[in-house]
């Protein structure tokens, strides 16, 4: 079955590298870096960044509102508590939007804000109206936190009551936990869409891996928005990657992300931020990864020398990078050998070929070898024709 193409122009990437990232367990970052990082995602296509309370630090207050100043035309969102404080100082920094949010779940309402419901409501709005009176045009979004761990029951009342009262652009779903499966996200999107008749922001943790699987399903079942970060840093194993999405979303509809995004940037930004963070990149990480396009046995070797589409969904060229045939092992085939061959330059017969491939198979069983060992075997051949 071929993978059906998408439109994607409802769908927003919020990157909060610089608020959820910020929380990583490594993660330091100075003015310098946070604008650095800003001015790359905002050069490589992202327009939606949210950063850190203003309220947790005066440096916290100053870098939002230097980003604020310095990033004009992109859209700079504040997460913060719904607690008046928050909302006064946040607005006083001059972003854009603010991400309010509020622990919702049993376990988390005990230990955080020990409001009942019916609390959590009335704070959001008495909040909401605050932000509208000092900000009429500023954009609202409340999310639920540990949304996936609080009954139906609860959840409807905290979404449907806010959505009543008209003071909130958009409902945000936390799968603060990463308890979430994807076919539970799809659910959720959809039912909370319909009961509050407003756009969805999607935020998920990785606690299980599902990070990427999940945002890239929120995406599909219909969320507007949908959190990520530079390398998924962010509290504990993070969320979903930026890459992952860029990844996903480029196999559903590759003509819209190339036109949104400049591809071939996107690497510097990985890097930069792994460097920030004092994290190597993983090998398996989409599109960024070591191994991304990394191609091994026979098999592969021979289907992608023809048509790299063969084992690719995404072209590393349009992202700036390069494959990697590894031919120097014992899963090769004399196809990859033949390639080799000619990039040395030499004429040899397919038979001289299979012959090199069965030396190399044999030599690789016995140690390991390289490129420069297939290299000798090819050459020794050529030179025996001579």
């Amino acid at each position: 079955m071929t993978v059906a193409p998408v439109d994607l122009s409802h769908l927003t990437l919020i990157d909060t590298t610089l608020r959820e990232g910020e929380q990583f367990q490594t993660a330091d970052f100075t003015s310098s870096d946070k604008r650095r990082i800003a001015e790359m995602l905002v050069g490589f296509g992202v327009n939606y960044l949210e950063v850190t309370n203003p309220a947790a630090s005066e440096r916290s207050f100053k870098d939002a509102e230097k980003l604020v100043s310095h990033l004009p035309r992109t859209k700079i969102a504040a997460h913060i508590r719904c607690h008046p404080e928050d909302v006064r100082i946040a607005l006083d920094s001059g972003v854009g939007a603010l991400h309010m949010v509020m622990a919702v779940s049993p376990i988390l309402r005990s230990v955080s804000h020990g409001k009942g419901i019916t609390e959590v409501i009335r704070t959001a709005e008495e909040c909401a109206k605050l932000a509208r009176s000092r900000a009429p045009g500023i954009e609202l979004r409340y999310s639920n936190e540990d949304a996936f761990r609080c009954g139906r029951e609860d959840l409807a009342k905290v979404y449907g009551s806010l959505a009543q009262s008209g003071l909130f652009d958009r409902f945000g779903l936390a799968d603060t936990t990463g308890v979430a499966s994807p076919m539970d996200v799809q659910q959720m999107v959809q039912w909370v869409r319909e009961e509050t008749g407003k756009a969805i922001e999607w935020h998920g943790h990785n606690d299980t891996g599902c990070a990427d699987a999940n945002a890239g399903t929120a995406a599909l079942s219909g969320a507007s928005h949908v959190n990520c970060s530079v390398l998924g840093i962010g509290e504990r194993n993070g969320i979903a990657s930026l890459e992952s999405m860029i990844a996903f979303l480029y196999t559903r509809s590759p003509d819209h992300i190339r036109q949104h995004y400049h591809l071939d940037q996107l690497q510097d930004i990985t890097r930069f931020v792994a460097d920030c963070v004092g994290v190597e990149i993983p090998f398996s990480h989409p599109i960024m990864g070591k191994a991304a396009f990394s191609h091994k046995a026979g098999i592969h070797l021979k289907a992608v020398l023809q048509d790299p589409g063969s084992y690719e969904a995404i072209v590393p060229e349009e992202f700036g990078l390069e494959r990697h045939l590894n031919l120097a092992h014992r899963l090769t085939g004399w196809n990859a050998i033949r390639v080799r061959s000619e990039a040395l330059g030499l004429s040899l017969s397919v038979e001289q070929l299979k012959q090199a491939t069965f030396e190399i198979k044999r030599l690789s069983d016995e140690q390991e070898i390289e490129v420069s060992d297939v290299d000798d075997i090819l050459m020794n051949l050529d030179r025996i024709n001579k």
